[in-house]
């Protein structure tokens, strides 16, 4: 990790990833320190990577994109411009919500968001269909979100 981390770090952390919209009062008084010690140590853990964005989390419900689907992917070949190619063509579709290399049978795990099914159709011409190396894909339907998030239990 690089950083040494106290207890107060780890405070400041919790805290931020159950709401980055905490006011810096709030949170000193959270870790029991001044404003300007707050600042110096976000300000740090910033620096660090430690932090890598603060971003709302946004209620599907309330928007057009109504769906989620999770897809598995393999891939024809491993090669390393092959990985990186597929990497860059999902980070620039804005429809994948979260995309993971992993092992086992499928080589990329996608979370994707889509309107409707037509809406994801599209979205796996653009991404699969119209992608040589893409051998398959398997696709399921999320049926409830039970939970929602990337934080991390420290």
């Amino acid at each position: 990790m690089g950083v040494e981390l106290d207890d107060t770090d780890l405070t400041i952390l919790r805290t931020l990833q159950q709401d980055c919209r905490i006011g810096l009062e709030q949170l000193a008084q959270a870790c029991s320190l001044s404003v300007p010690s707050v600042q110096r140590r976000l300000k740090r853990l910033r620096e660090s990577g430690l932090i890598l964005r603060e971003v709302a989390l946004l209620d599907a419900s309330k928007f057009d994109y109504k769906m989620t689907f999770v897809v598995s992917v393999e891939l024809d070949r491993e090669t390393l411009q092959q990985l990186d190619l597929f990497r860059k063509r999902v980070r620039s579709e804005p429809q994948v919500q979260q995309c993971y290399y992993v092992t086992g049978e499928a080589d990329f795990i996608l979370v994707c968001a889509a309107q409707d099914m037509a809406d994801f159709e599209a979205l796996t011409h653009r991404l699969f269909f119209e992608n040589s190396n893409v051998r398959r894909f398997r696709t399921s339907v999320v049926m409830d979100r039970t939970k929602v998030g990337l934080s991390l239990p420290i």
